[in-house]
């Protein structure tokens, strides 16, 4: 059976590079009917904490991830890294340092100098048993470090980027385990990993210089390592790697800025790995059914905001009224535009107007910022479209006879009022446009929106009548 996991440290929010490894694994285990398991790797104590948690939770519960049983916390699980790191010492493949952090760092500072890769000396491998016991007795702190053999080299397949491979000479003796009795991410990782049953590790190539040490520790426990494959980086416009100068990184952000899930989950999924056509809206069952790890790419992967706003775009208008209104009187409730009360004074006309508009809006606020004038009156008018729609010295008079006209309609409608405009342009020998654009104006205080006539018949009789007339007033005082 496949099974899979993804292991993000909460020292921070979930980053949209941590969710598209997400994604993948959890499509890879769902095409193979395997299971995606969730662990927090909090072994960092001082920088880990609850509330990073709980937002890392809500963030891939959001992007409509589900995982296999309860996560596993590594921080509950110390003394059984300690157990392994100890069990290494005692068959001779790890080794108690003793050295002083200051020793460390001084060596550090050397190498740095001298512009050599710092790599420790193996001054603690050489001691004799006399000098550990007596360094044991006194209660001398130590960390652990793991023994790499001298000369031939570690090797791994990746299923992204085939063999690789890396020379012993160059792998320091690394701790697993530190003077304070902690883990490193190593030893950690090698032991979860192990006991989870994981048969392949999905994660960012910025791991890929760690599985050597990774894959020697599976050596040495005499363990089966996983399959591994390592994904291409996501990457800003500037073909740097994604990090907050590009923007927002954080998938709650993406949330705030009135993205649906399901858009940034299909983007993500397409961000580094193609189904190998051209499709770009596919649902979860489509990208369940079409994943496989040969479609990885191996070079990064540019994260186009755009192109995610087109996509969310793609998502709303699909979306039923149903599912948007929640979201969108949110949005209007939050910004102070509008009260819940007056949302829910006519839901079916909230959701009329939702569905007339979500053809036109790509994102949640774009409600709000283009579609208030349902629910109110406009409180101004755009200065670029009234210099150019309302330049015309008569058309307070049109407007005056479009209010007139469309107040006498016994029955009004989108026909019926297109026809009153269209035969007002007739009757004053103008293109119907003279009309058209103004009277749009007058009624949103917006030169672009749905259409006019849908609008007009959305926004009903009364509503029409007032704000032509309204303008009309606005014109002559001028």
């Amino acid at each position: 059976m496949i099974v899979v996991r993804f292991a993000p440290s909460p020292t921070g929010y979930l980053h949209i590079g941590g969710a598209r490894t997400a994604i993948f694994n959890w499509l890879f285990a769902k095409k193979h009917g395997g299971k995606f398991f969730l662990r927090i790797e909090d072994t960092d104590v001082q920088r880990s904490g609850e509330e990073m948690t709980r937002a890392i939770l809500e963030s891939l519960t959001w992007l409509g991830l589900d995982w296999h049983g309860e996560p596993v916390y590594q921080s509950q699980r110390f003394h059984i890294y300690q157990d392994f790191a100890h069990r290494l010492v005692r068959e001779g493949k790890a080794y108690r340092c003793f050295c002083s952090p200051e020793r460390i760092a001084a060596a550090r500072d050397r190498a740095k100098e001298e512009k050599q890769t710092f790599k420790y000396d193996g001054r603690c491998r050489r001691l004799s048993s006399v000098e550990i016991e007596s360094n044991l007795a006194a209660n001398k702190p130590f960390a652990v470090r793991f023994a790499v053999q001298a000369g031939g080299v570690t090797s791994f397949k990746d299923e992204v980027r085939e063999e690789v491979s890396f020379d012993n000479e160059a792998i320091d003796d690394f701790v697993i385990l530190r003077s304070d009795g902690l883990p490193t991410y190593h030893l950690a990782v090698v032991v979860d990993d192990h006991e989870m049953g994981i048969t392949h590790v999905i994660r960012g190539e910025d791991h890929i210089s760690n599985t050597p040490k990774q894959v020697l520790l599976y050596n040495a426990f005499g363990w089966q390592f996983p399959v591994f494959a390592h994904v291409p980086l996501i990457l800003g416009p500037d073909k740097s790697r994604l990090s907050k100068r590009h923007g927002a990184t954080a998938v709650g952000e993406y949330e705030t800025k009135g993205f649906l899930p399901e858009a940034l989950f299909n983007f993500l999924a397409l961000l580094g790995w193609s189904p190998g056509d051209d499709r770009e809206i596919l649902s979860k069952a489509e990208l369940i059914e079409l994943f496989d790890l040969a479609g990885i790419s191996k070079s990064g992967a540019v994260f186009d905001e755009k192109k995610l706003e087109w996509m969310n775009g793609q998502y709303m208008s699909a979306a039923p009224a149903k599912r948007l209104e929640p979201l969108i009187k949110k949005a209007f409730v939050g910004s102070g535009a509008l009260t819940a009360a007056e949302l829910e004074k006519d839901r079916e006309y909230f959701r009329r107007v939702i569905d007339l508009l979500k053809p036109k809006v790509r994102l949640i606020p774009d409600f709000v910022s283009f579609g208030a004038y349902f629910f109110r009156d406009a409180e101004q008018y755009e200065e670029a479209a009234r210099a150019k729609h309302w330049k015309d010295p008569q058309t307070a008079e049109r407007l005056e006879k479009l209010a007139m006209g469309l107040a006498e309609l016994p029955e009004f409608s989108q026909q019926a009022a297109e026809e009153t405009v269209r035969r007002l342009a007739e009757e004053l020998n103008v293109a119907a446009a003279k009309l058209i654009h103004p009277m749009r104006l007058a009624l949103s205080g917006f030169s672009v929106g749905p259409g006019l006539f849908e609008m007009i018949a959305l926004l009903g009789q009364d509503r029409v009548v007032t704000r032509l007339r309204k303008a009309v007033k606005l014109l002559k005082s001028e």
